[in-house]
């Protein structure tokens, strides 16, 4: 996934690192991440911290017992690219999601959410641009998949949301995902004065692209990148965050909407009954930006596209809303949302600056 700054065009970004292993903890609860450093010749100690203080904003959100094992590095990417994450994955029934998220529910948003998942072995959604698309291989418009293939069955998650699902070890040594930021920007590691002219913020940035590790992805990225010549069952790569993916073509309760087009798809948590916020599209067959986020240019939340020089990367309402329902628990300290929202907008510069792409 990658994080684009808006300067004028969208640009990528990407994150990783060396041999060093630095922790972010909680100042409350336990949600944990190691830092292993891969960076030839080690990372600036700014990097570094940078790296922490951004593990350290999630920490104070969610206390999962959990430890999220991540290797970044600070290295030269291409042309325009901020960073971008890597993130490791294991595959699982809906079954056994839809199980272990109904254990793990605890606030009122988890209970509104798995109350209204899909039941049974299998989920059915809108699906386009396969080989059995009755419509025309590639075609733009969606049809109903509700045969109970590989692909209703199989939900495809980040290690990280797996751990907070218990569905993997809490403290599982394996990596989980990997982030590489690029050396040929100027950052600004210490917002608490704002952002300085002409850089970006860094820990807002490291703290977008470890949403991605902790499961903020979609599958239609996948779909929107390799459709045409495969089969629907070929695409068992609907994510977490997937389920909570509607449009107004999705029938109430009974289909998400996993298609990669650009009719609007939006988060909800009631089985498509209240829009919360918008999705991305897709970079090809959408609105030319990861379906992997939300909607660019609505001030949604950190995990937007797209971040402008000087612009501080919050944590909103919005955020936090969608990782608690795919199964990070939340500490009761965290502010009301509506505070968290009114704080980010304060700390969000909307002009017209060119921003750039955040993995």
């Amino acid at each position: 996934m990658q994080f684009q700054s808006n300067l004028c065009k969208p640009v990528s970004i990407a994150l990783t690192i060396v041999c060093s292993v630095f922790s972010a903890n909680s100042l409350y609860g336990q949600l944990t991440f190691n830092f292993n450093d891969l960076t030839s010749g080690g990372a600036p100690a700014d990097v570094t911290q940078g790296f922490i203080d951004a593990g350290n904003l999630w920490s104070n959100i969610f206390d999962d017992n959990i430890t999220i094992n991540v290797d970044y590095n600070y290295a030269s990417l291409g042309s325009g690219v901020l960073g971008s994450t890597s993130n490791q994955r294991v595959v699982e029934s809906y079954t056994n999601v839809r199980n272990a998220l109904v254990a793990d529910a605890a606030s009122a948003d988890d209970f509104t959410a798995v109350g209204n998942l899909q039941t049974g072995s299998s989920f059915s959604m809108l699906i386009n641009r396969t080989t059995d698309n009755p419509n025309g291989a590639n075609s733009a418009t969606p049809y109903l998949d509700n045969d109970g293939g590989n692909n209703n069955s199989t939900i495809r998650l980040s290690r990280s949301n797996a751990k907070a699902l218990g569905l993997i070890g809490a403290n599982n040594g394996n990596k989980d995902g990997a982030i590489t930021f690029s050396s040929n920007f100027s950052w600004d590691f210490d917002r608490s004065d704002g952002v300085s002219s002409g850089t970006f913020d860094f820990v807002g940035v490291a703290a977008h692209e470890i949403g991605h590790l902790l499961g903020f992805t979609s599958g239609v990225d996948i779909l929107d990148g390799n459709g045409s010549g495969f089969s629907e069952d070929s695409f068992t790569w609907v994510n977490t965050l997937d389920l909570f993916r509607f449009s107004d073509n999705s029938g109430l309760g009974t289909q998400m909407d996993w298609a990669a087009d650009s009719r609007s798809k939006y988060f909800s948590i009631d089985g498509g009954a209240t829009e919360l916020a918008n999705f991305s599209l897709g970079r090809n067959f959408g609105d030319g930006q990861q379906a992997s986020h939300w909607k660019d240019n609505l001030n949604i939340g950190l995990m937007d596209p797209t971040l402008a020089p000087t612009e501080i990367g919050d944590i909103t309402a919005s955020d936090i809303q969608a990782f608690d329902v795919i199964g990070f628990n939340l500490i009761s300290a965290v502010p009301e949302p509506g505070s968290l929202l009114t704080l980010s907008l304060l700390g969000t510069v909307v002009c017209c600056r060119r921003r750039r792409r955040v993995a």
